[in-house]
Order: structure tokens, then C-alpha cells, then sequence
């Protein structure tokens, strides 16, 4: 019984997961659609888990981090409290899991776009990814 429990949580917090919203309150839309190899030696750093890449697109910039075997993370560089400034970028904390603001110091939580710190009250923006073994998708 406790079994089918957790599974059922676990099959819940998936779908809902898959599920999220792009629409973000300061920072404005943009098409983000390109897809790489993370087990090309191009982009070594996402061959281990807590490995991340930075790539163009979106408002600032994206970061990609790999969380697990099959789970990647991808946020708009663009901090939500100075997006517009044009020195604002954030920056992988050196622990590897906080993103920092640049300009204004706002701490970011990698695994999810939480606010950790600083004067920043929304969370990063947040695209979709989808892993199928060997291409990695990063979408709007």
C-alpha cells in the first residue's frame, strides 16, 4: 500500500512538473528553441551531474544545469529585480548550486529559481527541457 502511495505522489509531482507555466511577472517573453548533445566533449561540463553550460538566447542568456541522469534545469541569466540593467548577468556561485546576480547580488537556487537572497522577489525564469538519452531540448 505505501508502495502505490509514493508512486502515485511521485507520478503527481511529475505531470505537474511537466506542466509549468512560462508566463514570469518582470522579465518579457522570448522564443527559446535549440537543442545539443550534453554527451558531446563539446559540452563536457554537462556530462556529470551539478554540471552546467551558458548559452545565448532568451533575455540574457541561458544556464543549463544537469541535475540527474536525466533531469536538466534551464534558466534565463536575466536576473527578475535588474533584467534591464545592461551589466546584469548571473553567474554560477563557485559551490555550484546559487546563482548571482551581478549588478544588484541576488542569490538564485539552481534546482528550482528560488530567491535565496537579496532584493529580488521573483523567482528566475524557467524554460522547458526535455532529455530523450542523448539530445537535450531547451524550449519556451
Amino acid at each position: 500500500m505505501t508502495y502505490r502511495l509514493f508512486s502515485l505522489i511521485l507520478i503527481g509531482t511529475m505531470l505537474c512538473q511537466s506542466c509549468k507555466n512560462t508566463y514570469h511577472p518582470s522579465i518579457p517573453y522570448r522564443k527559446v528553441d535549440f537543442t545539443i548533445y550534453p554527451n558531446d566533449v563539446m559540452y563536457y561540463k554537462l556530462n556529470t551531474y551539478g554540471g552546467y553550460e551558458y548559452f545565448t538566447g532568451g533575455v540574457n542568456g541561458i544556464v543549463v544545469f544537469r541535475l540527474d541522469e536525466w533531469q536538466f534545469m534551464a534558466f534565463d541569466r536575466a536576473c527578475p529585480y535588474d533584467w534591464e540593467e545592461h551589466e546584469s548577468w548571473l553567474w554560477m556561485h563557485p559551490n555550484g548550486i546559487m546563482l548571482v546576480d551581478s549588478l544588484c547580488g541576488s542569490v538564485y537556487n539552481i534546482l528550482d529559481g528560488t530567491v535565496i537572497s537579496g532584493p529580488s522577489v521573483w523567482p528566475l525564469r524557467q524554460y522547458y527541457t526535455h532529455y530523450d538519452g542523448m539530445t537535450l531540448r531547451v524550449y519556451s
